[in-house]
């Protein structure tokens, strides 16, 4: 079960982020839309209701997720680089992803709004100076990150979840 919960395993941060490491998580930020939109290429409306692990969430909640978890992330980073380490609001994902836009919207919806919302994310994420990527949020549970692990944790976020994807379509669809 932890495979099917953790495809690509647990998000590790790296200590000392190197240029090059916060490069390649933009990098990564930069691609998500389009791996996205590939892991869910010709899935039909019974496919996108399958649930990616048992009592997981179905695929189309998962590309829904990903769209409100990346909005959150991006004002996120923009309450900490305008306010000094400012306290965000957590959102309960699990509910989110019950409300009706979150269980039934089409895919495409999400994917579009990742495409312009990622577009406008990295070129945020390019302008950082090193100053800038040590600037910090608190989160009321998990305590204080810097934008340099934050990015790191999204970059990972988006691989986890078109693994789940991705991982679903091997096991049920791509035979």
């Amino acid at each position: 079960m932890e495979a099917l919960r953790y495809p690509i395993g647990k998000f590790v941060p790296k200590p000392d982020l190197s240029p090059d490491d916060l490069k390649e998580y933009i990098t990564e930020i930069s691609h998500l839309p389009a791996l996205l939109r590939k892991a869910v290429k010709d899935l039909g409306e019974a496919e996108l209701e399958t649930p990616y692990r048992p009592g997981g969430w179905t695929i189309r909640q998962t590309v829904n997720h990903v769209a409100d978890s990346h909005i959150n992330s991006y004002t996120r980073f923009r309450l900490a680089l305008t306010e000094d380490k400012p306290v965000i609001k957590p959102y309960e994902e699990q509910l989110w992803a019950e409300l009706e836009d979150g269980k039934h919207a089409p895919v495409d919806i999400s994917l579009l709004l990742l495409e312009a919302l990622h577009l406008r994310w990295v070129m945020l994420l390019e302008s950082l100076t090193p100053d800038q990527w040590q600037r910090s949020f608190v989160h009321p549970q998990s305590g204080e990150t810097t934008l340099a692990t934050a990015v790191g944790i999204y970059a990972w976020h988006g691989k986890h979840h078109v693994a789940h994807i991705t991982e679903l379509r091997k096991r049920n669809f791509d035979r």
